[in-house]
């Protein structure tokens, strides 16, 4: 193969492009340094404000209730006038008062805390974002310098077969890093959310139980649902993990199982038709196929409001044809279908995604107002492969 570059030119131009690499991969680091510190900053304030508003909250709780009584006793000490003096009423409209001022301006706290919580909020997530590139700048410059600094001989015969390599590899550590992240928001938006709100009626329900019983009896039936409600959703998160009836079930009886969840949930209309001329017994594929349906049907739940939706799956000997249609308020898929953002069509990115790995083909069609048709074809190939 003639390469048509002097080997000294060559080496001289890796010399120069290693030191370079060298150098940006130092201010990387720095970066991400930098990065880091502000993120366990942001933590640490984020932990103490959280702090702060629950107190917050069970303050305004409090002073609500004594609000209400003292209102309670200007009336009754208003209406019996003959019985109480001037000077009693007085008393009365001045507590009344006061405790309303001071609810007011707990109020008020309790509201700029709340968005004190959120810009902090946003700021950790700026700096975690900033981390989290910085990151996988320094393992990619750090790969770079591995191969320009090592042993040369045959590189261009191995670049074809590298680069493949590690873009599988990239793509497969990309895919877990985007559902760890779909789970953490989960979690956080979830039963991290519930959690929070249990301490809070717990904290109620324990001063309560001296003063108000028929209260607290009231509170503690709110935090069961609560907690049941709780557990619903951690249950939920662990199927949508890895659901276990793939394993016991199978494809065909999961994917039927999830349909008729979706069309319980949601009361749409699914049609659901299945080709099974050969039975696929690769778990990943298995895993693939579940998860495209599943990322499909949370799309649609979340932003088509399709009314019909129809599933063809046809497993052949060589490829597996999967076919989604919906009637919904369709998209623009240049803008949605390379998004990461989860309100932005994450669920699009990540079926491309799940195809690409298993070197298969997707083909995404949708107009606004006319719906969404998704294509997959995935060639039916051996695990061990």
């Amino acid at each position: 193969m003639s390469i048509g570059v002097e080997p000294k030119i060559l080496n001289e131009v890796i010399e120069k492009t290693i030191q370079a690499i060298q150098s940006g991969k130092k201010e990387i680091f720095e970066i991400c340094e930098r990065a880091r510190n502000e993120c366990k900053e942001a933590e640490i304030e984020l932990n103490l404000l959280k702090t702060k508003v629950v107190k917050t909250i069970i303050e305004v709780d409090k002073l609500e209730t004594l609000e209400k009584k003292s209102r309670q006793r200007l009336m009754v000490v208003s209406k019996n006038f003959k019985k109480f003096s001037e000077e009693d009423i007085k008393e009365a409209y001045e507590i009344a008062n006061d405790f309303q001022v001071k609810l007011t301006l707990k109020r008020h706290e309790e509201k700029e805390l709340i968005k004190q919580r959120k810009r902090l909020e946003m700021r950790l997530r700026r700096s975690n974002e900033v981390v989290e590139r910085a990151e996988s700048l320094t393992s990619k410059v750090g790969l770079a310098l591995g191969y320009l600094s090592g042993n040369l001989q045959g590189l261009f015969e191995q670049l074809e077969d590298i680069q493949q390599r590690q873009f599988m590899g990239m793509k497969i550590i990309k895919a877990q890093e985007l559902e760890r992240q779909r789970v953490s928001r989960e979690i956080h938006d979830g039963p991290a959310q519930t959690m929070a709100n249990i301490v809070l009626k717990a904290e109620l329900c324990d001063r309560l139980i001296d003063i108000d019983k028929e209260r607290a009896k009231q509170e503690l039936q709110l935090l069961k649902e609560i907690v049941r409600d709780s557990l619903k959703d951690i249950r939920k998160i662990i199927y949508d993990l890895m659901p276990m009836s793939l394993d016991d079930l199978g494809l065909i009886p999961t994917i039927q199982r999830l349909v008729l969840n979706f069309e319980n949930d949601t009361k749409a209309n699914v049609d659901l038709s299945v080709n099974e001329n050969k039975e696929v017994k690769e778990s990943i594929i298995q895993l693939t196929i579940f998860r495209i349906i599943q990322e499909a049907l949370n799309n649609i739940k979340k932003y088509a409001k399709a009314e019909n939706i129809s599933i063809k799956l046809d497993m052949g000997d060589e490829n597996i044809y999967l076919k989604i249609l919906d009637d919904g308020v369709g998209f623009n898929v240049d803008e949605k279908v390379n998004s990461k953002d989860d309100k932005n069509g994450f669920g699009l990115y990540n079926i491309r995604e799940r195809v690409d790995l298993l070197k298969g083909k997707i083909d995404i069609n949708s107009e606004k107002g006319k719906g969404t048709k998704i294509r997959v074809v995935i060639p039916i190939c051996k695990e061990e492969e």
